[in-house]
């Protein structure tokens, strides 16, 4: 029960949240650069320090990853944590996109047990529950069976996207969603079968979609088929697939032989 109600609060925060950051959307926020050279602006900033405050208020006793906060290593010795991130798509929010998101996640022993992640702009709140299914706006999803790809059905980086692995898939390839948590999710709902990670994406990005992916009956592993475990040392992960079921396979494969050659 407590876990339901959670979601519930979670879910509010995340508008509430969203509500902060769309103050900011299209008003030129000031913008920094971090040492990795991708942005951050004070809308981040501003939407951190908001979650950070208002989730450790709700649970005091979880620790804290998020990608706008100093990483703390005692968060490592927390039975459950909250991973966050404020904006999910920094570079789509600065370009006045809709695709970007508020990514909120409780991680227990390794493993996302509840999500929430909003886009305000098109006001989408997808959301799940360890054992209760994913859940868009309050209706139940499930990713489809899907025996085959089809037009704009599946979204990753160039170097996955534009390998010839996919060749013959090229009507199937859509362009890049700029929010890798976005475009995991929408494997949940359908509008894809299948989207890629490119390593070094972090807990922050991914704690949140995998958990509404795996609720929704979809697979999200790495290369070698293996879930995601979260709150480790170093929060970050290898190239990663989420797929419906019966193109997880063949959508793996491709993409392997893409990073294989990446490699090398």
């Amino acid at each position: 029960m407590q876990d339901a109600e959670d979601l519930k609060a979670l879910s509010t925060l995340a508008r509430e949240a969203g509500e902060i950051a769309l103050g900011y959307f299209g008003n030129k926020p000031e913008v920094w650069s971090k040492e990795n050279q991708s942005p951050v602006s004070e809308a981040d900033l501003a939407v951190d320090h908001f979650l950070k405050e208002a989730c450790l208020a709700l649970r005091p006793d979880y620790g804290w990853l998020s990608e706008e906060t100093v990483d703390d290593p005692i968060r490592l010795s927390h039975q459950r944590i909250f991973v966050v991130d404020p904006i999910d798509g920094t570079r789509v929010f600065l370009k006045g996109g809709d695709e970007w998101t508020i990514s909120l996640a409780v991680v227990e022993e390794g493993r996302p047990v509840l999500a929430v992640l909003y886009n305000p702009v098109r006001d989408e709140m997808l959301s799940a529950r360890s054992g209760a299914g994913a859940y868009l706006n309050g209706m139940q999803v499930t990713a489809p069976d899907q025996p085959s790809f089809f037009d704009e059905s599946i979204s990753g980086p160039k170097f996955h996207m534009g390998h010839a692995a996919f060749d013959d898939l090229r009507p199937a390839v859509g362009r890049n969603i700029g929010s890798l948590a976005y475009r995991l999710a929408l494997v949940a709902t359908g509008s894809l079968v299948a989207a890629s990670a490119r390593p070094n994406a972090h807990d922050w990005d991914l704690a949140a979609a995998d958990l509404i992916v795996t609720e929704a009956g979809a697979h999200l592993t790495d290369l070698d088929g293996t879930l995601v475990r979260y709150n480790q040392p170093v929060p970050r992960h290898p190239a990663l697939v989420a797929a419906a079921s019966d193109l997880y396979e063949p959508f793996l494969k491709r993409v392997a032989r893409a990073e294989a050659d990446r490699t090398t």
